[in-house]
C-alpha cells in the first residue's frame, strides 16, 4: 500500500472511530437525561397528588381524579396509587394501566424514600411522604412517549449523520491527501527517470521550505556530488584509454615488424602472433571503454536526420570485411510510409557502432555463419530485428544481458569482453530507443531495436 493510501486510510478510520464514539456518547447522555427528566416529572406528579390529599381537606378521591384527569401535565398511560401508613390503598387514578407492586416495595420506600424502575414499556416512580400525623406512599407509572420519540429521532439523526459524514470524510480525505502528495509524486517521477544519461536532472524547490522542499534541496545537493563523481570517473576512463592507445599502437607496430622479419624463426613468429592477438584484444577493450565514456557526453550531437537503412548497409559492409564468410540475409517489410519511417534523429557514428555490435554478436554466436536482418514498422516504432541460430541464454543470463562484462555460457571459446551489448543499450538510451532479447524458436536468438516514430 502506498504512503498516500495509508495516510488516507488512517485519517478516515480515525475520524470514523472518533465520530462513532462521539455519537454514541451523545446518545447515551441524552438517553440518561431523558430518564432523569421524566423521573422528575413523575416525582412532581406524585408529590402534588399526595399534598392535595393530605393538605387540602376539601379534596376527596373523586375530586382528585377529576383534577388528575384534566391536568395539563397529564402523562401517557398514567397510573397513580397512594397508600397510607398501613399500606392501605387510599387513592387510585381512573386509568386502565396497572402497576405491579408489593408490600416489600412500600417497605423499601420507607427505608430509601424513593425508587425508580422499569416495568416493560412503563417507568415506575415511588416516593415516601412523611407528615407529622401519617406516612404516605405514592407509586406513579407512565410511558414517556414524547421523550422516546425525541430519543428515536436523535438516534436516526446520529446514524444518518454518521454514515453521511463518514463517506464525506473518506472522499474529502482521499482528495486532500492526493493533492497534498502531488509534489511528492512529481518528485518520484523525476527520480524514477534519472539514469546515467541525465544526471543533471534536479528537483524544483520552492521557497516554502516544507519537508518536501527540504528533501528536494538535499536530493539536489546529492545529485551534484554524484554527477561530479561520475564525470570525473568518465574523464579518468577517457584519459586513461587515450594514454593507453599510444603505447599499444607502438607495441602492435613493433610486433608486426618482428613477425615480418624474414630472419625470424617460425617458433618465434608463432609466439609473436599470440602476443599480437592479445594486444589487439586489449586495444578493442580500450576502444570499448572509450566509447562508453563518450556516449552520454553532452556535446554529442544526435539531432540530425539519418536513414536507418543506410546506416545498416554501412554496418553490414564493415562486418563483411571482418567476417567475409558470414552471410547476412536482409529484408524490408513494405508499408505506405516506409520512407518516412526509415528517417530517425540521431548520431550516425554511434548508431553504426550499435548496429555493428549487434551484427558482430550475431556472427560470433551463430552456428551456421548466417543471420537475418529485417526492418519493419508498427504504429509507434521502427523495428530492426537481427536473428541467428545458435545456443540461447538462460533466464538468469537474460536478466543481466546488458550489464557490463556479462558473458553467457554460450560465449565459451569466443573472444570478447561483454561490453558490446552494454554499448548498444547506452547508445539506444541516448536516442530514446530500446533493445530487447527473446527466443522465438528453439536455438534462435532474436534482438529487436525499437526506434520511436
Amino acid at each position: 500500500m502506498t504512503l498516500k493510501n495509508r495516510i488516507s486510510l488512517l485519517v478516515s478510520l480515525l475520524f470514523t472511530i472518533l465520530f462513532g464514539l462521539a455519537s454514541t456518547v451523545i446518545f447515551i447522555l441524552y438517553s440518561n437525561y431523558r430518564k432523569e427528566e421524566f423521573r422528575d416529572r413523575l416525582e412532581i406528579k406524585a408529590l402534588s397528588n399526595i399534598k392535595l390529599l393530605v393538605n387540602v381537606k376539601q379534596v376527596d378521591n373523586q375530586l382528585l381524579k377529576i383534577i388528575d384527569q384534566n391536568s395539563i401535565n397529564k402523562l401517557y398511560d398514567e397510573k397513580t396509587l397512594v397508600f397510607d401508613s398501613n399500606f392501605k390503598l387510599i387513592y387510585s387514578s381512573i386509568d386502565d394501566a396497572k402497576i405491579n407492586w408489593s408490600v416489600d416495595d412500600l417497605k423499601y420506600l420507607k427505608k430509601n424514600k424513593t425508587f425508580f424502575k422499569q416495568q416493560g414499556d412503563y417507568e415506575v416512580y415511588g416516593v415516601f411522604y412523611d407528615t407529622n400525623d401519617k406516612d404516605f406512599y405514592a407509586l406513579i407509572s407512565a410511558t414517556d412517549d414524547y421523550g422516546k420519540k425525541k430519543l428515536l429521532f436523535l438516534r436516526y439523526t446520529l446514524v444518518i449523520s454518521y454514515i453521511f459524514f463518514t463517506c464525506l470524510c473518506w472522499v474529502v480525505t482521499s482528495f486532500t491527501i492526493k493533492k497534498a502528495m502531488n509534489p511528492l509524486n512529481a518528485f518520484h517521477q523525476k527520480i524514477k527517470n534519472i539514469n546515467e544519461n541525465n544526471l543533471d536532472t534536479r528537483i524544483e524547490s520552492k521557497s516554502t521550505k516544507n519537508e518536501i522542499d527540504l528533501i528536494a534541496d538535499e536530493f539536489n545537493f546529492m545529485m551534484d556530488r554524484i554527477e561530479l563523481s561520475y564525470q570525473r570517473q568518465k574523464e579518468f576512463t577517457a584519459h586513461a584509454s587515450h594514454e593507453l592507445r599510444t603505447p599499444l599502437s607502438r607495441m602492435t607496430s613493433q610486433i608486426e615488424n618482428a613477425i615480418a622479419d624474414p630472419d625470424a624463426k617460425p617458433k618465434n613468429k608463432s609466439f609473436l602472433n599470440a602476443i599480437l592477438t592479445d594486444v589487439n584484444h586489449l586495444g578493442e577493450l580500450i576502444n570499448s571503454l572509450l566509447i562508453l565514456s563518450k556516449i552520454d557526453n553532452k556535446e554529442t550531437e544526435h539531432n540530425e536526420i539519418q536513414r536507418i537503412d543506410e546506416i545498416l548497409f554501412s554496418s553490414i559492409e564493415k562486418i563483411n570485411k571482418s567476417f567475409p564468410d558470414f552471410v547476412i540475409l536482409f529484408e524490408i517489410e513494405e508499408s505506405d510510409d516506409l520512407d518516412t519511417a526509415l528517417e530517425i534523429r540521431g548520431n550516425r557514428n554511434l548508431l553504426e557502432i550499435a548496429l555493428g555490435n549487434i551484427l558482430k554478436n550475431a556472427c560470433v554466436y551463430s552456428d551456421n555463419k548466417q543471420a537475418k536482418v529485417k526492418i519493419s514498422t508498427d504504429h509507434y516504432h521502427l523495428i530492426v530485428s537481427v536473428s541467428n541460430t545458435g545456443d540461447t541464454l538462460s533466464e538468469e543470463e537474460q536478466k543481466n544481458l546488458f550489464q557490463p562484462f556479462m558473458r553467457g555460457k554460450n560465449s565459451k571459446g569466443t573472444s570478447g569482453f561483454g561490453l558490446g551489448l552494454r554499448i548498444v543499450q547506452r547508445i539506444l538510451t541516448l536516442h530514446k530507443s530500446n533493445i530487447t532479447y527473446s527466443i522465438p524458436d528453439i536455438n534462435t536468438n532474436l534482438f529487436q531495436l525499437f526506434f520511436n516514430l
